[in-house]
């Protein structure tokens, strides 16, 4: 199957991402500049990546204790990718980028998350980089972010500690001031970094000649005692190997140590590993103690660290969205192909007649298009979100503080919504294999344990549902939310205008109610027990909601004359918004109903009673 078609439909009838150059930033972009980044990107995954997936899941990262060794095949891999310019593709032509839109780099990087996700397409090194282009100082900038887009130097983020995964208040790392002047140094307030930081992805391997970690840390009061909570929280740079301020290697090494890999349940082509800082492996001028230098301001870490977890979020999001895009292609094609059992008739059936295709099965079709329904919906969220991103940087300054609001409220929802839903796209996939999906035969089981990863991946279910609950709906007074309620109306008011729409335009203006309710309801009483208590029921009737007024948006672009160039096309579109509205939108009530009657079963059961 072709991924391509779907994208263009989505990019250029749906988003009207050709519009894009007509601002200043994109104006020497084209649809033709578009596709050539999609005819590059395409080819190095098809080449480089899809061929390799099934090889880097069973030959998993390896440590001689000295040196992590991968594949050879994700070496190439890289190299290819940054060669391709990806890595700096929305950067200014002056730094070497393209000046791409967001919207077009997020669907360029489609292709190498469906082709082969634990290879990596750069997530984390431009995330990295990004975080310093905005919080960093210019010599910051130009000697570690620089050398990150180039794909000299790959990036990571070090939050986690093994006794504190989502909860970053409880992080135990110290930053001292290294000697009397460390504010000397050009590269920003030079500190030692001491403890261990846990599930760091690429925090050690090969494929570049430096690593840059983005830690945090605390820095001690005056008393010489950790500021406890989230107050206290510092953001370093701390390179694997020590640079000048001409960005070359000074031959020393920083101390910073790998404790051991860890092995997951997939994903296992990505070093994920434990890391030692300030352990005194080795010591940097005889002293143990990691060298790290601060970005920003002391005690804001949190705050800019949230600038590189809100964009990887989305790129998880994407990710578990062409996983599940992987698995649906799978499972059609096997449908397609596999004979079994025969048509269920007035007279039975008849043994002699002959076999059918099993996506003639009326319960095939239902696991096909449910998958459909779910992966080009959540594909078509991660793209809005990314128009989105363009928007608050490009548009003018109202929509783009309207575009920078609605993005803080979908966040949780482009992280959340596709890595539950497409997991269980993926669980069909299995199905429709039947026997043989559990084999490593196909590959369907493969996506699946990648795709399990992703619930977890940058803040779980739970994180992002307090998030949504308890932050996001209540920003500004509730503007983002009433944002987001204008643009859904904005779309029922043009469908109710569409016979064969209008029963759906309904369904939505009442999901949206419901909505609106569960969130007053759960606010009532002012107390965030009462209300976080049933913040995933919520967080899970608010994404569906999200995902119906996206499915009925994209209906409406089929509809339109110039949009159909396929008949097949158009028709599997507006199924799959029917499945969505008759299957899935109904189930909002179960959930949200729990929000509004602040339903405190599971909160109150005590512990005994597990």
């Amino acid at each position: 199957m072709n991924l391509r078609p779907t994208l263009d439909f989505l990019l250029y009838q749906w988003l009207d991402a050709e519009s894009l150059n007509r601002r200043e930033r994109f104006a020497e972009h084209s649809r033709e500049t578009f596709d050539a980044v999609f005819d590059t990107c395409e080819r190095i995954a098809r080449e480089k990546y899809a061929p390799f997936n099934r090889l880097v899941d069973t030959q998993e990262p390896t440590f001689d204790g000295e040196t992590v060794i991968l594949p050879q095949a994700t070496h190439d891999a890289h190299k290819a990718y940054a060669e391709s310019g990806m890595l700096s593709a929305a950067q200014d032509y002056a730094l070497g980028g393209m000046q791409l839109p967001y919207t077009v780099e997020a669907a360029a990087n489609s292709f190498f998350a469906m082709a082969s996700v634990s290879m990596g397409s750069g997530l984390l090194t431009v995330g990295n980089a990004n975080l310093l282009m905005v919080h960093g100082t210019e010599l910051q900038k130009k000697v570690f972010a620089l050398n990150e887009f180039s794909g000299r130097w790959s990036g990571t983020m070090c939050l986690s500690e093994p006794q504190a995964g989502s909860s970053l208040s409880d992080v135990t790392t110290r930053a001292l001031p290294d000697g009397a002047d460390f504010e000397a140094d050009s590269l920003g307030p030079r500190y030692r970094l001491k403890g261990n930081k846990m599930w760091i992805s690429g925090g050690e391997h090969e494929l570049t000649e430096n690593i840059i970690h983005l830690v945090l840390a605390k820095i001690p009061g005056p008393d010489g005692k950790l500021i406890a909570g989230t107050r206290g929280i510092s953001l370093f740079i701390v390179p694997k190997k020590l640079v000048d301020t001409e960005g070359q290697l000074t031959g020393t090494r920083n101390d910073v140590a790998l404790a051991g890999l860890n092995h997951k349940l997939g994903w296992r082509g990505t070093t994920n590993t434990l890391l030692n800082f300030g352990e005194g492996k080795y010591p940097v001028n005889g002293e143990a103690g990691a060298v790290g230098y601060l970005v920003g301001k002391p005690h804001e870490g949190l705050r800019c660290m949230f600038h590189m977890m809100n964009e990887a979020r989305i790129g998880v999001g994407t990710a578990a969205t062409m996983l599940g895009m992987a698995g649906y292609y799978a499972s059609l094609d096997y449908a397609r192909n596999r004979p079994q059992g025969r048509p269920v008739g007035v007279g039975g059936k008849d043994a002699s007649a002959p076999q059918s295709r099993i996506i003639e099965h009326a319960d095939v079709k239902r696991m096909l298009l449910a998958q459909k329904a779910f992966c080009e919906g959540a594909l078509a969220l991660e793209l809005y979100c990314a128009r989105l991103v363009d928007e608050h940087h490009t548009a003018e300054p109202q929509a783009a503080d309207d575009a920078r609001l609605l993005l803080e409220v979908l966040t949780p929802i482009a992280k959340s919504w596709p890595s539950e839903w497409c997991l269980e796209a993926n669980s069909l996939a299995i199905q429709v294999h039947g026997g043989y999906g559990y084999t490593r035969d196909f590959p369907v089981e493969q996506y699946w344990r990648d795709n399990r990863l992703n619930m977890i991946h940058e803040g779980t279910h739970g994180i992002q549902a307090m998030d949504l609950l308890g932050r996001k709906v209540l920003m500004e007074g509730g503007r983002g939310l009433q944002l987001l309620a204008a643009r859904i109306n904005a779309t029922i008011e043009r469908a109710i205008q569409v016979p064969e729409m209008a029963a759906h335009a309904k369904a939505l203006g009442h999901a949206l109610l419901q909505v609106r309710n569960a969130t007053q309801a759960a606010w009532a009483t002012g107390n965030p027990g009462d209300a976080l208590a049933n913040a995933v029921p919520y967080m899970q009737g608010f994404g569906h909601t999200v995902l119906a007024w996206i499915w009925l948006d994209v209906a409406l672009a089929a509809l339109q004359a110039d949009a159909i160039k396929s008949i097949a096309a158009t028709s599997g579109r507006l199924g799959a918004t029917r499945y969505f509205y008759h299957y899935e939108l109904p189930k909002i009530d179960a959930w949200l109903k729990v929000v509004e009657a602040r339903d405190l079963t599971c909160a109150d059961l005590p512990e005994e009673a597990f």
